[in-house]
């Protein structure tokens, strides 16, 4: 079986800029990584080029063994994404915007997948509401609805729960936790929450400044940077590479 997720010496230069350096990981079935970092360490380029959004100075990223890069358009049924630098279409409603997005996909039985993403997601009040007139949390669960109504194979995930508040952060997480499991997904998740990543991630990556400077399971890289949680290693090694 194809690897869902495959990145092979990733590198990205704006400007002679390096901000993607020569970075290679995988994203198994079943799984969720996560890949953190300060702002600017390369986190959202590399989603950008997972998606076939930007194209690689070096290296490539493969989809089920398949280059994203001179294959997108065959791709794009495995592929979805939420990020909080993209807006659905504002003038929308909710429900126009999940048929829109549907029919891109070319989703089967449509009707029948937006009922059920909006009992799943607590859409059922804001089903027919403009989404530019939504709350933070209520855009976010309707982003997430659109990131999984073609159920893709393999989701990236860019700051998912970003801005919300306690309780709705919890529900996303626990959503996504049930997902996966039921669906088998492929996650990449670029998070700050670092709470987030203890509780979903079973691996992580740590980028700064372009490369992957550190990588392991949570509990595995507290214990190597003898530190008591994931935030505490965040701004080990992000202070560290700053310093060098």
């Amino acid at each position: 079986m194809k690897t869902p997720l495959e990145v092979i010496n990733l590198s990205k230069v704006y400007n002679n800029i390096n901000a993607v350096k020569d970075i290679s990981f995988k994203v198994n079935r079943n799984e969720i990584i996560g890949i953190l970092g300060p702002n600017g360490c390369g986190k959202t380029t590399t989603i950008g080029m997972i998606l076939g959004l930007l194209k690689p100075t070096n290296g490539k990223a493969l989809i089920n063994g398949i280059d994203i890069e001179t294959n997108r358009v065959n791709l794009l049924d495995n592929l979805n994404f939420i990020s909080p630098y993209i807006e659905l279409p504002k003038k929308l409603t909710v429900k126009q915007n999940l048929e829109v997005y549907g029919r891109l996909y070319d989703v089967k039985n449509l009707k029948t997948k937006i009922e059920y993403l909006s009992d799943k997601l607590r859409l059922q009040d804001i089903i027919n509401k403009i989404t530019g007139e939504l709350s933070s949390g209520q855009k976010n669960r309707v982003s997430l609805a659109k990131s999984i109504i073609n159920d893709p194979t393999v989701l990236l995930l860019d700051e998912p729960t970003a801005s919300l508040d306690p309780e709705t952060g919890d529900f996303i997480r626990s959503f996504l936790e049930n997902y996966q499991k039921e669906r088998e997904t492929s996650i990449l998740l670029a998070s700050h929450n670092m709470n987030e990543v203890e509780r979903l991630c079973s691996s992580v990556l740590m980028m700064n400044k372009g490369s992957i400077i550190d990588q392991g399971k949570p509990a595995d890289l507290i214990k190597k940077h003898g530190r008591k949680n994931m935030e505490e290693v965040f701004l080990k090694l992000s202070r560290e590479k700053n310093e060098s």
